[in-house]
């Protein structure tokens, strides 16, 4: 007896272990915003609803067909946005280049009921790349260096004041190290963790477990050492898995050391289909409810998708997109030059 539970026990083990492939045979892209901007910063709050920020200073929320826009101005300046997050009750947008200025819009659910400059940095390097909120009082901000290390902002109150850290207290870069505000998403975030993806001449990923307080740093082998080099987009499953992808943006097709895969939360980095299709991606994300199984990744080139956690891709789409966002199993969206459009994906 003792014989038979033991062994029903390993084989129920063995079972819950195991991970199905997903396959989607197809994408439906079905634009739902049309307008001369560059748009690589969105997140949705349903299937119908998304938030978006870009350049030439326009912010927005599209509810269906209905398209709510705002421009913000600084001074006589038209800001240009690659970074956004939600929370329940606020919207946060996040200007690059110099100055940086960061707004909290309020939000009722319905409208955007007022509007406040919450944080603001000058000088010649101020450039940030992407903005993520671990929970509706605490979130963080990521930047290119301005002495020997990443910026880094974070706020402890709902995003009502923000605290740049000192360099003292995070890792130092290499020179040429920097991050890329392609989509929004060189910042993943887990419980109380956070990884930040570096590029540029040196390609490495940050991470913190504890909000921010503390920080290591870790070598990856993506492809470095130009400007334009490294890892463009992260996403983590859950505390142990993630995803990196990037390449090189001068040279698209080129599909080596673009891609790895984590299981010991970003301490060691494997190739994943390493010479494989595809190349250059922008953004990254691993489908919901999929287990790891079902991964996305949007650039450029196109749309790329693995059922069998990275292992092999084949390409959906040959429209070029910026950044990916899920909203369900099934349906995300995808902003680019000119759109934001609903990725609908069929099985």
């Amino acid at each position: 007896m003792r014989f038979i539970l033991i062994l029903f026990t390993a084989l129920s083990l063995i079972s819950c272990e195991e991970k199905t492939e997903i396959e989607f045979s197809s994408v439906e892209i079905t634009p739902v915003f049309i307008d001369s901007l560059s748009i690589r910063a969105m997140q949705p709050l349903d299937e119908n609803r998304v938030w978006f920020a870009a350049d030439k200073g326009k912010v927005g929320l599209i509810d269906g067909d209905t398209p709510k826009l705002a421009i913000i101005k600084y001074g006589d300046s038209l800001l240009h946005f690659r970074s956004i997050a939600t929370t329940k009750e606020a919207v946060f947008v996040l200007s690059i280049s110099n100055p940086a200025v960061l707004y909290k819009i309020g939000f009722n659910g319905t409208e955007a009921t007022n509007i406040e400059e919450v944080y603001n940095e000058k000088g010649d390097n101020v450039f940030y790349d992407s903005m993520k909120f671990w929970n509706e009082n605490e979130g963080i901000a990521i930047g290119d260096p301005v002495e020997n290390c990443m910026s880094i902002i974070i706020t402890r109150d709902g995003g009502n004041t923000w605290k740049k850290m000192r360099c003292e207290n995070l890792p130092k870069v290499e020179n040429g190290e920097a991050a890329f505000a392609a989509s929004n998403s060189n910042i993943a975030i887990f419980g109380d963790n956070a990884w930040v993806a570096t590029g540029g001449r040196k390609s490495r990923v940050m991470h913190t477990a504890d909000k921010g307080i503390t920080w290591e740093i870790y070598d990856t082998p993506i492809v470095q050492g130009k400007a334009m080099t490294g890892i463009f987009s992260i996403d983590f499953l859950d505390e142990t898995n993630g995803i990196i992808f990037g390449g090189n943006w001068e040279d698209k097709p080129f599909n080596e050391g673009n891609k790895a895969m984590t299981k010991d939360g970003g301490k060691t980095w494997k190739l994943i289909a390493n010479g494989k299709e595809p190349g250059y991606r922008s953004s990254v994300k691993f489908v919901p409810g999929t287990q790891g199984q079902g991964i996305v990744a949007v650039g450029s080139p196109g749309i790329s998708f693995s059922g069998d956690g990275g292992k092999n891709w084949k390409e959906l789409s040959k429209e070029g997109f910026f950044a990916v966002e899920f909203v369900n199993d099934s349906v995300a969206f995808a902003s680019g030059n000119n759109r934001i459009s609903k990725l609908s994906f069929r099985k």
